[in-house]
């Protein structure tokens, strides 16, 4: 069945920094996996009131695909403006599918140290899991058929919102 409605992407931010505020210790810090969790670990950040920067992770060297799939064209950079030895972070996407986006951020997390825990927020999980992983923190729970994929993205004033892409 074709997905027709999709949620406000706003309005999930500030649900998903509900679910987060109670989990928060004073030291927590939020990392988001490029790019769409980045946009929405921004949008936690000030919901939340945290102070400090958020991390900025990009897996392109870390997927267990990059042999076969080679580097991406648009490779962020890595920034975790902070210490992450014995921190609690929480990682954060918008669309967890796979798991293997995850593995890959969290291995690259423990280059930088190893923190007290991790946790994962994201947006929407389409289920599809190839690897022993879960959100803590979800919205939207979705199946998507195959050829279907989620694309979060900002509009022109800078809000956040959902697109459908159907494959071919």
């Amino acid at each position: 069945m074709p997905l027709t409605n999709l949620p406000d992407a706003e309005m999930q931010c500030v649900e998903l920094a509900k679910l987060v505020r109670p989990q928060l210790q004073p030291n927590t810090m939020l990392v988001g996996i490029h790019s769409g969790g980045v946009w929405v670990a921004r949008r936690l950040h000030e919901l939340l009131g945290m102070t400090g920067e958020i991390g900025q992770i990009d897996v392109s060297f870390y997927r267990d695909d990059f042999g076969e799939k080679g580097l991406h064209p648009q490779v962020k950079p890595t920034l975790i403006p902070f210490d992450v030895e014995a921190r609690p972070l929480i990682l954060v996407d918008d669309v967890l599918y796979t798991g293997r986006t995850t593995r890959a951020a969290v291995n690259e997390l423990f280059d930088y140290g190893r923190p007290a825990s991790i946790k994962l927020a994201v947006l929407a999980d389409r289920g599809g899991r190839e690897l022993p992983i879960c959100a803590e923190f979800c919205t939207w729970q979705v199946e998507l058929g195959d050829n279907e994929e989620l694309v979060l993205e900002p509009e022109v004033a800078g809000r956040l919102q959902w697109k459908r892409v159907e494959h071919a």
